[in-house]
């Protein structure tokens, strides 16, 4: 068989399977919101966030243990916050304006903009602190993003106390225990294509004659976002505004700090020592990206507009220029 058609093939089988079990998670996520009290917003940051960011965590942990890939790893992460608000560019850009309710909170805001200073971190503090080993060959910026992340993380719960709940619609016959089960097989799907993912792109790379950095940051990072793309169009679909923020915005904080897990993992040295300089430029992308979602969320209740049509078009061009740039540099 054709070794470009076999490698081609590969990816798109863990596409489709990590989208189609992203899908479900989506209504699994919403009945568990319902069966608990809990609301959309809440939910989409922490539990559908971080599930949809399983490819991302398994793909960077695949990567620098099997795969020995440590660009793989960190394109794969900074790729996947690009590509996630670009998501939300074209959200803000496709879906009507007039019928989508507000939903923007001030823990959307937080997100955004704890997302931004995490950004911030992994572009510019940690190459300076790659040398810096303080647990073996673990970095000052690992630790740093962990706590960074956690300090984010007690913000938006706090956030979440003084705010309105807007709660999920009830269920239907979907008991908690049914979308609990649902929820765990659709994880066990993509943690097993994230396994595959990376081992595809070793060879992707070498076939295509293309830099780890680019596979990362372009291609891997896109399939392991599908479920988050796979998640907003079925939160668009039954109206939950609200989780698509917080899915997308949480998605990237979760990100960041598998970043700092990579880093743990990464045996052989210090995975920060690894960050080019198009790694650097794609996390200051995702930082500008962030602030222009901050900024162009809905600051009073009568807005009716997820995103501003300008700032919308703004995340899909700076989308695109990161594309053009990673293939000028790495192509």
């Amino acid at each position: 068989m054709n070794p470009h058609l076999l490698i081609w093939g590969q990816f798109a089988v863990c596409v489709v399977v990590i989208g189609y079990a992203g899908l479900y998670l989506i209504r699994y996520g919403d009945a568990i919101a319902a069966r608990t009290g809990l609301s959309r917003s809440w939910i989409g940051v922490i539990l559908v966030a971080t599930v949809t960011s399983l490819p991302e965590l398994v793909t960077g942990l695949s990567a620098v243990t099997i795969a020995s890939s440590p660009g793989i790893a960190i394109g794969d992460v900074v790729g996947s916050c690009v590509f996630n608000l670009a998501i939300l560019g074209l959200v803000g850009i496709l879906w009507r304006p007039e019928s989508m309710p507000a939903v923007a909170s001030r823990q959307h805001m937080l997100a955004a903009g704890w997302g931004a200073v995490l950004l911030v971190v992994a572009a510019l503090v940690l190459p300076a602190l790659g040398d810096l080993a303080v647990i073996g060959h673990v970095s000052w910026g690992s630790l740093l993003i962990v706590a960074l992340y956690a300090l984010a993380m007690r913000t938006l719960y706090l956030a979440e106390q003084g705010q309105p709940v807007e709660k999920a619609p009830a269920p239907g016959t979907m008991t908690l225990k049914s979308a609990l089960t649902g929820y765990v097989f659709a994880s066990i799907a993509i943690v097993g294509s994230g396994i595959w993912l990376p081992l595809i792109g070793v060879e992707l790379a070498a076939l295509m004659g293309w830099s780890d950095t680019l596979v990362g940051i372009l291609f891997i990072s896109l399939a392991t976002s599908v479920p988050e793309l796979a998640t907003t169009l079925g939160a668009v679909r039954i109206g939950a505004m609200g989780m698509v923020l917080g899915n997308l915005l949480g998605s990237n904080l979760f990100d960041m700090l598998i970043l700092a897990i990579d880093d743990f993992a990464y045996r052989p040295g210090n995975l920060y020592r690894q960050v080019s300089s198009m790694h650097a430029l794609s996390a200051l992308i995702a930082c500008v990206m962030s602030v222009i979602v901050m900024l162009a969320l809905p600051r009073r209740p009568s807005s009716r507009l997820l995103l501003g049509r300008p700032a919308a078009v703004a995340l899909l061009a700076l989308y695109c220029l990161n594309v053009l740039l990673q293939f000028v540099a790495g192509g």
